[in-house]
């Protein structure tokens, strides 16, 4: 029986062990010692400790993680999200020991990882892109040309960022002066990486991303499009399919493009293309997302696509089970980010035990999670427990789901954002679907007063 490695911890380590199963794949979970009790542990066929409590020590420990996947004889690697699985060198060192990489090529990574670059590619491809530097800055005065030819306000990034660390917004040559050491040097710290890149800055966009899967055989399928403006401090909260604002032109443009970049780079398996789309819908490719995302889910349910099977199957050769004319979507779904953190502290992360846990149900309703009555969050790692998703034949009947979904979430002995999310659901400007990528700031004014 062929072996599953899963790289990774949490609810989608959980996730991926499921589907690993359901096709008779024999999965090997990798733990740090911090997370000798989590359920993808437990779960998992086979369990291997690859190191102390700290991520450093552990998931981003690559010696630790491919020695375990050697010693195991597994045949496959799943990087899942975070942690290694955008990491070119990991990528091609697991090729170079002959076990499948769930994911695309490891140049394919390297490519598009690097913004500077994905954003060149995605022009040659003929997708719209923000006017902006060509290539990495190398130098403030540098930085300072390119301010004054794009014109302000702009956004100064790292080329190697993500998860809304390593970007700043600048309204002006002091802001840029000041920013620009300090991105500098978080992009340095949080991705080895110090080079930036800039590019004009979008009043109050939606974030739109798109979908993708594509196989060995040249098939490309686009699973259309989550919406994930709903972000604080551009980590996103809540996510949802379809958008509420785009139009079915702006739709099938949006879908073709993703096609046509994902076809041009000669992408393999999932991933997702993001797009910052303004007032007028016109949108601009921003970057490219490869591995599964968080929000996999809402695209699962408004296609009936199981996206983490789907990987499986890519990787072991097979071709999509599926054309794109046979993808329709169905419904609408909307994904909240449970987290283990206290929003009336500025959402200070609250570790600790759960002495009492009730999972929401029924019909449409689904919770991804690894946590578990008598279960200790450690403090080590993301503060993201849990995700509640559901599904309905409308928008406005998805929203309705997730209050009572939210209303009957109940975690004790540790501080959650359930509460603040429930209240988010009955916002008005979030159900007129209205909002953008600055609704957060406004939100978290009116129920706190607190405009950081």
């Amino acid at each position: 029986m062929k072996k599953v490695l899963i790289a990774n911890r949490g609810e989608i380590a959980v996730r991926i062990i499921r589907s690993c199963q359901e096709l008779g794949l024999k999965t090997v979970a990798v733990y740090a010692k911090s997370d000798f009790d989590s359920l993808h542990v437990k779960l998992a066929d086979e369990s291997v400790c690859v190191g102390g409590n700290a991520s450093t020590e552990s998931y981003l420990n690559k010696n630790n993680v491919l020695s375990a996947a050697i010693a195991s004889g597994c045949d496959y690697l799943h990087p899942g999200y975070g942690f290694l699985s955008e990491n070119a060198d990991f990528a091609s060192r697991v090729e170079d020991c002959a076990i499948t990489w769930v994911g695309p090529k490891s140049e394919t990574i390297e490519m598009m990882g690097d913004k500077a670059q994905a954003r060149k590619v995605a022009k040659e491809s003929g997708v719209p892109i923000i006017e902006g530097s060509d290539g990495d800055v190398q130098s403030l005065e540098d930085a300072i040309y390119w301010a004054s030819k794009i014109g302000y306000p702009i956004m100064i990034k790292a080329v190697s960022g993500g998860g809304g660390r390593g970007m700043r917004i600048c309204k002006n040559e002091k802001d840029l002066k000041r920013a620009f050491e300090q991105t500098q040097l978080e992009a340095s710290t949080s991705f080895g990486d110090e080079r930036l890149y800039m590019e004009r800055f979008i009043d109050s966009p939606r974030h739109i991303e798109i979908q993708v899967i594509a196989d060995n055989q040249g098939n490309v399928v686009s699973l259309y499009e989550r919406d994930c403006s709903l972000q604080r401090r551009h980590q996103k909260m809540v996510e949802e399919g379809p958008s509420a604002i785009l139009s079915d032109s702006t739709r099938k443009k949006l879908n073709l493009a993703a096609k046509k970049l994902t076809k041009a780079i000669k992408y393999v398996n999932a991933g997702t293309l993001e797009f910052l789309v303004d007032k007028n819908e016109n949108f601009y490719f921003i970057e490219m997302n490869t591995r599964i995302q968080v929000e996999h889910p809402v695209t699962e349910l408004i296609t009936g696509v199981d996206l983490i099977k789907t990987q499986m199957l890519v990787a072991m050769g097979k071709s999509l089970p599926f054309k794109s004319n046979q993808i329709k979507i169905k419904g609408h779904a909307i994904e909240c980010r449970i987290l283990a953190e206290n929003p009336k502290l500025d959402f200070r992360p609250s570790p600790g035990k759960i002495s009492n846990l009730q999972l929401p149900g029924g019909y449409g309703v689904r919770v991804d999670t690894h946590i578990y009555n008598g279960y200790e969050i450690p403090p080590f790692f993301d503060s993201m427990i849990a995700k509640l998703i559901v599904h309905a034949d409308s928008r406005n009947e998805a929203i309705r789901k997730m209050q009572l979904a939210l209303k009957e979430f109940a975690i004790e002995g540790i501080e959650t954002n359930v509460e603040y999310l429930y209240v988010l659901m009955h916002n008005k400007e979030f159900i007129d679907g209205v909002y953008d990528t600055s609704f957060f700031e406004r939100f978290q004014f009116l129920i706190t007063g607190d405009k950081s």
